[in-house]
């Protein structure tokens, strides 16, 4: 019996198994589960393995009746021979997406990879992994070869890593990627492979990756159905500095069960799980170059509410945008002016326009990272030397010292909570990364919303409008009237015992109250 078998026959014999029957109707048996349909287009399609009710051909699924199926969560694997426009595997995957259904592959990935004109640019972020794995001797005497992808997963360890990624950004039951070598290794193309042309040995691996996949489908936390939504927070146990402290993820579990939301914990290895919940808030530091913007798209596509957002990502980690929208909606900002890799003559003037000392700033630093204060002309050729290391661009800004930062909560569109973050001991900024043996950060207090200064709500308020709907961080500086803006965070830290310090565990409830808010408008088909 092969594994495929085995473990249909196992999760037949589960009670949180949905029954399908013969014409693909969900059975009553199942009404209160979370299950999974397997499409096929053709019975025999399955027939190296076991027989299993959760087997559907296309013909019976489109023909299936939408409304006993209401309110269910339903996982589709679309197995049919073909995805072509206007095909079989086409209006599956479009049906289960009208019907509400989580389906792979989506009708997004099977056009992105009609042509490659299409998914080109997303194989451009894989070059780094790509000739890191097949850096190696193995292939290094081949001009190509095509590598057969089970649900992101391959037998060939160097390659996991990479494979990993390609489901990622094409989620997909079967891929076919095809690698050239010319002046150093490319994907030259990738493809949906089909279930029926799969060899003895390759229907083994398909297999036990069905078996990994369907597993995380299966797992425990889906017979939770007394709950109205089910929220995923992602967050790095490891991170040094979490936007959200562990005992702030606690609470965030806690209240949420008082309002009737499942709150799941994830990591970056759970991309894949994405389509189990109706709501994604990211607790981790985001960057468009790392996993927590694939996150934020991935949850997007799948028609999850998500906090941060990928536009909201994509402008706030930038300090350049930043600076543009400030300067022309004519907001407070300190006097900044770009400086570029390509013409070293502009910064012998930029000390007589801005002054020193002034603060020089590569365009997605976060945390104070990437931030030198320069007192000279000297220490600003050597510090623009050390920087243009990371960019080709740098910000160079006037600076302001003050005791204190301004950090203004802001979430759909309103404010929240009002901290003043104080400088580190002996530091100009709030954190101080080359601190030794002692607190990387300065100290911190919260006050009511109404406390602070009307001038610094208000423009944090409006700043923050301009990036979205979403829940910021809005950080200002004020110097007796003037006020300006520092940057806006997209992911602002909600810690236990700093941020949380006036409203409690009020300041959680807002956010989750948020997100049922634009569930309850999505499940009736509004916008919110």
């Amino acid at each position: 019996m092969s594994a495929v078998q085995s473990h249909w026959r196992q999760v037949s014999e589960q009670t949180v198994a949905a029954t399908i029957t013969s014409n693909g109707y969900f059975s009553a048996a199942a009404q209160s589960s979370s299950h999974v349909v397997i499409i096929v287009e053709r019975k025999e399609d399955w027939a190296s393995y076991f027989p299993c009710e959760h087997i559907v051909t296309a013909q019976e699924y489109l023909e299936h009746t939408r409304d006993s199926d209401t309110g269910k969560r339903v996982q589709v694997i679309n197995l049919c021979r073909s995805y072509k426009y206007l095909g079989h595997g086409y209006y599956c995957s479009l049906l289960a997406e009208a019907r509400g259904h989580k389906v792979i592959p989506s009708v997004r990935t099977i056009s992105e990879l009609t042509k490659k004109a299409l998914y080109g640019l997303a194989l451009d972020d894989l070059d780094k992994t790509l000739e890191k794995a097949l850096n190696h001797q193995l292939y290094r005497s081949t001009e190509g070869f095509t590598l057969t992808l089970y649900f992101g997963r391959t037998d060939i360890e160097l390659l996991q890593e990479l494979a990993r990624q390609l489901f990622e950004t094409f989620p997909s039951p079967i891929l076919l990627v095809e690698f050239r070598h010319h002046n150093g290794w490319h994907i030259g193309g990738v493809k949906c492979g089909v279930l029926h042309k799969l060899r003895d040995d390759q229907e083994d691996q398909f297999a036990h990756a069905l078996d990994n996949f369907s597993r995380k489908i299966w797992r425990q936390p889906r017979l939770r159905r007394l709950a109205r939504y089910d929220l995923a927070i992602l967050h790095d146990p490891h991170e040094q500095l979490p936007p959200s402290n562990p005992r702030a993820l606690e609470n965030f579990v806690r209240v949420g069960k008082g309002l009737g939301i499942d709150v799941d914990l994830i990591e970056r290895k759970d991309y894949d799980r994405l389509a189990e919940y109706d709501a994604l808030l990211i607790r981790e530091t985001t960057s468009l170059d790392n996993h927590t913007y694939r996150f934020a798209k991935k949850a997007e596509s799948e028609g999850l509410v998500v906090m941060d957002d990928p536009a909201s990502i994509l402008r706030c980690t930038n300090k350049v945008y930043l600076t543009d929208l400030l300067n022309s909606r004519q907001l407070g900002m300190p006097a900044t002016e770009i400086l570029y890799k390509e013409r070293p003559q502009d910064f012998e003037r930029i000390g007589e326009r801005l002054g020193f000392p002034l603060v020089l700033k590569i365009p997605d630093g976060c945390f104070s990272r990437g931030v030198i204060k320069v007192e000279s002309q000297a220490a600003l050729l050597k510090a623009t030397a050390e920087l243009f290391e990371h960019s080709v661009l740098l910000l160079a800004q006037e600076f302001l010292y003050t005791d204190y930062d301004w950090r203004i909560g802001v979430l759909n569109r309103k404010p929240i909570f009002a901290c003043q973050y104080f400088m580190s001991k002996g530091h100009w900024q709030i954190y101080n990364h080359k601190a030794i043996g002692q607190a990387i950060n300065g100290e911190c207090r919260t006050l009511a919303v109404h406390e602070a200064p009307k001038a610094v709500v208000e423009l944090a308020v409006k700043t923050a409008n301009l990036i979205g709907d979403g829940l910021y961080g809005v950080d200002l500086k004020q110097s007796g009237d003037r006020v300006v803006v520092i940057e806006v965070n997209d992911n602002p830290n909600l810690d236990a015992g700093i941020e949380d310090a006036y409203l409690q565990d009020d300041l959680y409830g807002l956010v989750l109250e948020e997100f049922v808010r634009r569930l309850e408008l999505k499940r009736r088909g509004q916008v919110w």
